[in-house]
């Protein structure tokens, strides 16, 4: 769902373009989703934790709060006007890095890693068998995965209302919703050696702020967005829709929308 003479790396500029443009309001929506995979990957002091599509950089800073600076950090992303801002954010902090490459290319050395985590960073891998066998790869015997990601669209208040208000959810994207099927992702993870694989439905309200905040985010990213940015000609009737819908659910100055997710966790399977 491109149009025409957008090609898919066009397509991809555009999206990093909109991430770095409301990165800190997009921040409020996923952090504590976030938090709730990094509360399942349970990092320790001196710890290496690799990132996998970290993106502008926030769950980069949280990890590292939690490895502390015996530990380390490697964020990992394919896009480098994010990883620029990432890099920007954490200048402060000796035990971040970043590296510009796909998951299931990445070079990281064999057994390097105590933990892999993602935030909504792994639904696009155009391998993702092959993309999680390559995170194993890095992560020592018995080291942990954990990852947040989208559960079904029909179940995410978050991307299904700006959709329906906007009247465009015939054209939404699957690939932010591919492993909605638990099924499907216990067969991807251990298909690629993981063990002791876990999914856990979390449902939580976030927003943004006000109706004002909500539609800045909603019309630059996620299914709604990326309809716009590859379709711009839609915009003039979508966005006084859902501002509308919007300034309709606004309460104490705030929009909240449900966020559908499974917490996923794995292991390495330890040294025999």
């Amino acid at each position: 769902m491109t149009r025409p003479g957008l090609n898919r790396r066009a397509s991809a500029e555009l999206a990093a373009q909109a991430w770095v443009e409301v990165s800190e309001l997009l921040d409020l929506q996923l952090s504590p989703l976030g938090l709730w995979a990094i509360a399942a990957l349970d990092p320790q002091p001196g710890e290496t934790v690799v990132d996998v599509g970290c993106g502008a950089g926030q769950s980069v800073l949280q990890l590292a709060e939690r490895v502390g600076s015996a530990g380390g950090v490697i964020g990992v992303d394919i896009a480098p006007r994010l990883l620029a801002l990432a890099s920007q954010r954490a200048a402060e902090l000796g035990q971040a890095r970043f590296v510009e490459a796909d998951a299931q290319s990445v070079t990281l050395p064999d057994a390097s890693a105590d933990a892999v985590f993602s935030r909504f960073g792994v639904m696009a891998f155009a391998d993702p068998v092959a993309a999680f066998a390559n995170l194993r790869r890095i992560l020592k015997p018995g080291g942990r995965l954990a990852f947040v990601c989208w559960r079904a669209l029909a179940e995410n208040e978050l991307d299904l209302m700006p959709l329906q208000a906007a009247g465009l959810e015939a054209m939404a994207d699957a690939t932010p919703f591919s492993f909605a099927d638990a099924a499907i992702v216990r067969a991807t993870l251990e298909a690629a050696g993981f063990e002791a694989v876990t999914a856990r439905a979390h449902d939580a309200p976030v927003s943004s702020g006000d109706a004002d905040a909500m539609a800045t985010v909603l019309l630059r990213v996620g299914p709604l967005g990326r309809i716009l940015r590859e379709t711009p000609a839609l915009r003039a009737t979508a966005e006084p829709r859902l501002r509308a819908a919007l300034v309709a659910r606004e309460t104490d100055g705030a929009v909240a929308l449900t966020a559908a997710t499974w917490v996923v966790t794995g292991q390495r399977p330890p040294a025999s």
